[in-house]
């Protein structure tokens, strides 16, 4: 019976984290280029009582044998990088990826770090940087005199500057893909990391070789949806009671246990 405790225990503490996770999608799902994330659970060790197969007389064997199980954890918490909706703001400098692929950005420390959100910005020398003051790489510079700014879906920029009809190439944004984009490391300010699971990045020209190509003048949202959020945090709330309720019966049958002597 202590065992049904520590089991119940167990499917408790997952779901807990499940609700986390949920929760975290949720308080984004206004956040540009967010991507959202799953809990995913695996069953823990079992303790063999009768192993499937055991010999009982002659050639008979038992067909399904008694494995007792112990329980649940929380395996892997997994970033679902499926396109989020667009969004038209007619800012010429955000930025959409339509398919595969992340910016890249510059942080203060010299690390390249990755991004889907494309709000991007001017600072006060006219380079490309995003929310956070971050130079888009390769750094772009547009010109203080610059009337109008082009991005191309193969990530070219080019500007019109006063007396000019001819647009100018100012630079040209490159994307970047990994094998496993869910093995990369987040860390805040929609910004990742690439790690051993993740793979070395694969640098490419938007619109070529399977990279997404770049809409100029939308975002693309959060990739949450709220409906199956709210419908994942239903099936969590009651997986959580029942495993509550569990927990609760195994206590009453040890009180019982516990008064059989008078």
């Amino acid at each position: 019976m202590i065992s049904a405790l520590w089991t119940a225990a167990s499917g408790m503490a997952a779901q807990q984290t499940n609700v986390d996770v949920i929760a975290n999608n949720l308080s984004n799902v206004n956040t540009t280029g967010f991507k959202k994330s799953r809990a995913d659970f695996e069953d823990l060790l079992y303790t063999v009582m009768k192993s499937p197969g055991t010999p009982v007389a002659g050639s008979q064997v038992v067909p399904t044998g008694i494995q007792l199980g112990h329980g649940v954890r929380v395996v892997a918490i997994a970033k679902q990088f499926s396109q989020g909706d667009f969004v038209e703001t007619g800012n010429p400098l955000d930025m959409l990826i339509e398919g595969k692929g992340f910016f890249q950005v510059v942080m203060p420390d010299g690390t390249i770090a990755y991004t889907r959100d494309g709000s991007f910005k001017i600072d006060q020398d006219g380079k490309i940087v995003n929310s956070e003051g971050m130079y888009l790489e390769p750094e772009i510079t547009i010109p203080e005199d610059a009337t109008e700014i082009t991005i191309g879906i193969d990530g070219t920029v080019s500007v019109v500057v006063p007396g000019e009809t001819t647009p100018q190439v100012v630079g040209n944004i490159e994307l970047v893909k990994f094998v496993n984009p869910a093995g990369l490391k987040a860390i805040g300010m929609n910004l990742f990391l690439p790690t051993e699971a993740s793979g070395d990045p694969i640098t490419g020209t938007p619109g070529q070789d399977d990279f997404g190509m770049i809409r100029q003048g939308f975002l693309e949202m959060s990739n949450v949806k709220v409906v199956d959020e709210m419908v994942n945090m239903i099936v969590a709330q009651r997986a959580y009671e029942m495993n509550s309720k569990a927990v609760q019966t195994a206590d009453e049958m040890l009180q019982i246990a516990n008064t059989l002597k008078r």
